[in-house]
């Protein structure tokens, strides 16, 4: 059985999520998410740096630039939504953009399906190494 990175940060992380879905619902636009969702991590004592600008590299050299909507406490991608459903080509970009990070973990949330938040936890670690 293997041991879930950073469980203690994804923890804290999933329970501020699950408080800003709980107080917010699932009405508003996805900036309202990148707003409020930060507010909450602080109050856990996070990190929280919002659109940070990440190199893509392709044979060393700079091709381009992912922004991702949240990082928390430089160990955590978030990418946010606020739509009905998630799509397929959704789940793969945020693979691509966890890919080509030097990020381990990432969350995709979408905060815009009724009955409840959707997330869904990415871990690219083991592959990069290889």
């Amino acid at each position: 059985m293997s041991k879930l990175l950073y469980k203690d940060l994804s923890y804290k992380l999933q329970g501020a999520i699950f408080k800003v879905y709980k107080t917010l619902g699932c009405s508003f636009k996805e900036s309202v998410y990148q707003n409020a969702l930060p507010e909450e991590l602080t109050l856990e004592e996070l990190t929280v740096e919002k659109e940070k600008r990440i190199d893509i590299c392709y044979n060393n050299k700079k091709v381009g630039v992912y922004v991702p909507d949240l990082i928390v406490d430089d160990k955590i991608i978030l990418e946010l939504k606020a739509k009905e459903f998630l799509i397929k080509k959704d789940k793969e970009q945020f693979w691509h953009y966890l890919k080509g990070s030097k990020y381990k973990v990432g969350y995709l949330v979408n905060f815009g399906k009724p009955g409840g938040v959707e997330m869904l936890r990415r871990v690219y670690d083991t592959a990069r190494e290889n």
